[in-house]
């Protein structure tokens, strides 16, 4: 598949029913989330691999990566109705997806969802709390020697010292992550967050 149908074939998920504020529930928005994948298959990351979605809301990554030929695909989010979501956003585009139910502080999803190849994630920010995303680094960290995640613009440097012992930042592909008015708190129909995707190789 090549990367604009890809695009073409994500816009199609249909995104949150009822967002959350304090989840940070923004759908990834689908040239991003192609932007990534795309690469992440380029790399021999995706196709034939075992990949794990780590807050995968309505299913737009892992998703993207059952389309593009990864063997077994894995989405974990703690929000039930998201879950709904991805669901039937994978049965809309013929997607092969395990979602499941959890949360990514819970001690028990390495075991539970085993070893991975590849995790791929857009964890929050940290706009409504502080080091949101730092569970999600945990986790991806412990499941699989390859991460593929979206940060907040300037993050490297932080990410590079929160994971020094355990992983090195191989990539950084810069982006734009546009936010459409979704909350109240929102003062623009569409504000665009500067991001950057960062490849990270588990250390032995």
């Amino acid at each position: 598949m090549k990367l604009k149908h890809l695009e073409m074939a994500l816009q199609r998920i249909a995104g949150y029913r009822h967002p959350r504020a304090a989840l940070e529930q923004y759908q990834t928005p689908a040239p991003l989330a192609a932007r990534l994948l795309y690469h992440a298959l380029m790399k021999g990351d995706i196709e034939g691999k075992t990949v794990c979605d780590l807050g995968c809301g309505t299913g737009m990554l892992a998703i993207g990566a059952a389309l593009l030929g990864a063997e077994c695909v894995k989405g974990i989010d703690s929000d039930t109705i998201a879950i709904e979501s991805a669901n039937a956003n994978a049965v809309l585009l013929g997607a092969r997806v395990d979602f499941m139910v959890g949360d990514v502080r819970d001690a028990t999803l390495p075991d539970r969802l085993g070893s991975c190849d590849t995790v791929i994630m857009n964890p929050p920010f940290g706009a409504q709390k502080a080091h949101a995303d730092r569970p999600f680094i945990d986790l991806a960290l412990a499941v699989a020697p390859v991460t593929y995640s979206i940060f907040n613009a300037g993050s490297t440097q932080f990410i590079e010292t929160y994971t020094a012992k355990r992983a090195r930042i191989d990539e950084r592909v810069g982006g734009v992550f546009p936010i459409k008015r979704t909350f109240s708190f929102h003062t623009r129909d569409v504000q665009e967050i500067e991001v950057e995707i960062l490849r990270l190789i588990r250390k032995p």
